[in-house]
């Protein structure tokens, strides 16, 4: 996955709020909604009447104070200045009294939360937002909500959740909301590998944009384009394109797109040979970086210097480029399963809550029947009562632990405990039942056969906790490049086997190689041990083999040992053909 994107939700215009110029004789209600309109279509403007209303405007409404302070919130986040931001936005929610400014205020604070990483409280208050929808009456606070905590699960992997809010808030905005809304539902689709550089989507978007004049969503569009340009090995095309939508990206100076522009030009020159400009690409993208942060575009910003350091024999400044790079890519990972991690948390706690709230509402239901009882029955009774109550609590508790049991067994008896993905016999048994599916739908689809190249040797030289640290990351490594109806499972040892539902030849070997060059790319750091591994990789496909399980694994197993055979670290498709992918 490219660098781009690292979409950050910035903020919204009103839904039909025509912009006009300035007018003294205006009320400070009518300059706030006109300042709020203005936000991301013309931020200087926005900042004028942010004055404006300052200095003409010294005694404010209760609602007028709150709004102009909610607005210099919102613009310290866009900026950045997210230590400004957050009390302002906390303050706004405590005291201004008015639901809609607490949703929109609640809804840049979750914003906030993620960016600083504090995940947890993100989707804690993300929890409480959407339970509260169904009350939110403004029409511009439920697109807020929506599009935040959409913003929130796509940066958590939930992309079918994710896409579900994204397009409940396109079908709630109109004129220029229509924009963010569409870009954020492209990038969820981008993310969850449903779109092409060819994809009609992307230009509709363009051209929502465009009619919007809301320039830095539009650029952030193209480069979703120029990010799919390099997934799809086409690095001319990405400079071309980057090199035309530079003035807007520089005019507009929002972060996070230039930062993302200056990644992929140093990934596409690399492609090109051209070092030269390969250099000067990411040396820019570092210079616009926190030097302390923690992120994909760092990382792929540092491979490339170690690349062209290597190419070119400074071996110091290689190794130096290497290990920040490891650095980034440990972090990066960490912060991907610390998103998911905070997400599953959250969804734990409010299931918690749920039943604690049940469980008050049936101890209440058990009072206020013991309290009837308590003027109709005598003592007996009462300890009749409380026996019962204890039986069906004992059976209930016992039922429960069994039930518990039942699923721990069943999920065991599934998964690989050291990978926690399918066993062998689960996996072959789910992937069988897929390809009968497949087979009456005349759909395609792609078994492919993974094997680390030199795994003995891991173990004999490192150890097998090192062993097993190097079949964790495989693991995670692939599940960043598959889809979310894909089959994995462990089938032995060393060797994986994937099924990619819905694919063609052409896209499982795409596939295939990507998985391929990102273990070659990203070695394993355990205590202090950096090992770099290789796998090779067959495949084998529907469109040639049909739907046969048994035969498909042959095949692909034949052109996995064709792979070894020929020098290792590599993908060959099938053994009918020279399905030979790179080294």
């Amino acid at each position: 996955m490219q660098p781009w994107p690292l979409f950050v939700a910035m903020a919204f215009c009103a839904f039909t709020q025509p912009s006009f110029a300035i007018d003294q004789e205006a009320s400070a209600t009518a300059l706030l909604d006109q300042a709020e309109s203005l936000r991301t279509i013309d931020n200087p403007r926005f900042l004028r009447l942010l004055e404006e209303i300052r200095q003409s405007y010294p005694h404010l409404s209760v609602h007028e104070h709150w709004k102009l302070r909610y607005l210099e919130a919102w613009q310290a986040s866009f900026q950045g200045d997210y230590a400004h931001a957050d009390p302002l936005l906390q303050d706004v929610i405590d005291h201004a009294g008015d639901p809609a400014l607490v949703a929109k205020a609640s809804a840049v604070l979750i914003d906030d939360m993620g960016s600083n990483k504090r995940y947890g409280e993100a989707f804690e208050l993300a929890n409480r937002l959407v339970a509260d929808l169904p009350n939110t009456e403004d029409k511009l606070a439920r697109f807020f909500v929506l599009f935040y905590v959409s913003q929130l699960l796509r940066s958590a992997g939930q992309y079918e959740l994710a896409a579900n809010y994204a397009s409940q808030a396109l079908a709630l905005s109109s004129g220029e909301a229509a924009c963010p809304a569409t870009a954020l539902l492209l990038t969820v689709r981008y993310e969850s590998h449903k779109l092409t550089s060819t994809s009609p989507e992307l230009q509709q978007g363009i051209n929502i944009c465009q009619a919007a004049n809301e320039p830095v969503y539009m650029d952030s569009i193209w480069l979703l384009k120029s990010s799919l340009y390099l997934d799809e090995d086409q690095p001319g095309k990405t400079v071309a394109l980057l090199q035309r939508i530079a003035p807007s990206v520089r005019s507009n100076h929002y972060y996070a797109n230039m930062l993302a522009s200056q990644v992929e030009l140093a990934q596409a020159y690399l492609k090109l040979g051209d070092d030269a400009s390969a250099r000067r690409a990411a040396l820019a993208a570092l210079a616009l970086s926190d030097p302390d942060d923690i992120s994909e575009s760092l990382r792929d910003t540092y491979q490339v210097l170690y690349l062209l350091d290597k190419k070119h024999g400074d071996s110091a400044a290689a190794l130096a480029n290497y290990e920040h790079y490891v650095t980034q890519n440990n972090g990066y990972l960490n912060d991907i399963s610390a998103r998911a991690l905070a997400y599953a948390m959250a969804q734990q706690h409010m299931l918690v809550q749920k039943f604690e709230t049940e469980k008050l509402s049936r101890q209440n239901n058990i009072l206020r029947l013991q309290q009837a009882l308590d003027t109709k029955a005598v003592e007996a009774g009462r300890l009749y009562i409380a026996l019962l109550l204890m039986v069906l609590a004992s059976v209930i508790f016992w039922l429960f632990r069994l039930r518990r049991s039942q699923l721990r067994f069943k999920k065991l008896s599934r998964h690989d405990g050291l990978t926690a993905i399918y066993n062998h016999q689960h996996f072959v048994s789910e992937a069988d039942h897929a390809l009968q599916l497949l087979k009456k739908k005349a759909g395609a689809a792609c078994l492919v056969s993974i094997d680390l190249d030199y795994f003995k040797q891991i173990n004999d030289t490192h150890g097998h906790a090192v062993g097993d640290a190097v079949l964790r990351h495989t693991v995670a490594l692939c599940r960043l490049q598959l889809r979310p109806g894909d089959l994995f499972g462990r089938l032995g040892g060393e060797e994986f086997g994937i099924l990619l539902v819905g694919c063609a030849r052409d896209q499982g070997k795409a596939i295939a190689d990507r998985i391929r060059m990102a273990i070659e790319s990203s070695p394993v750091n355990e205590d202090g041990c950096v090992v770099s591994f290789s796998a090779s990789i067959g495949m084998a496909s529907t469109d040639t083999s049909g739907y046969e399980l048994q035969r498909l694994r042959r095949e692909a197993d034949a052109a996995l040992y064709r792979a070894k055979r020929t020098g290792r670290n590599r993908v060959i498709a099938d053994t009918q053909g020279d399905g030979l992918v790179g080294v």
